[in-house]
């Protein structure tokens, strides 16, 4: 029984010690790791800016709520606006990305992938989708009531308190 020891591709002629070789595989293994791992971080993240849109909406109605006369601070036109932006955008991605998700579990090439959906994770994405809805809702009937409740008076023309 002879051994034969041959030379690995990571050792260079002539040196005894062997040389680390990674292949083109683990690099492509290791790169295909980090990209799902940032797509999960961004999944992670749309879920957590999702509850803190729940607690910042449900904060303002608590607030709403209280008074009858209109908020002063927050309710500024430079704050206000952003705001409901910020919130409908966020909802139109959070809507973006089910669909997107439930495209892809669709995909006949997702088959060999596809494992059953637990109730748990059915009534989360449920959840998500109608706070989305919701809030793309609350910010229209901001947008059409906001100027009928915090109308100003009408000035009176100059004429007719000059007449009196």
């Amino acid at each position: 029984m002879s051994t034969h020891l041959q030379d690995s591709p990571g050792q260079l002629a002539g040196h005894s010690e062997p040389q680390p070789a990674i292949s083109a595989r683990v690099r492509i293994i290791g790169f295909t790791g980090i990209v799902f791992a940032v797509l999960q971080s961004a999944c992670a993240a749309v879920l957590a800016l999702s509850g803190l849109r729940v607690a910042i909406g449900l904060t303002a109605l608590a607030a709403a709520g209280g008074t009858f006369a209109p908020a002063a601070g927050l309710h500024q036109d430079a704050i206000r606006i952003p705001m409901l932006i910020l919130g409908g955008l966020g909802a139109v991605i959070n809507i973006a990305v089910l669909i997107r998700v439930w495209r892809l579990r669709a995909l006949a090439s997702a088959g060999w992938r596809r494992r059953e959906i637990g109730a748990k994770e059915r009534r989360s994405e449920r959840l998500q989708l109608v706070l989305a809805l919701l809030t793309i809702l609350l910010i229209g009937a901001e947008v059409v009531t906001h100027p009928m409740v915090h109308r100003t008076r009408p000035t009176a023309p100059a004429a007719a308190v000059s007449n009196s």
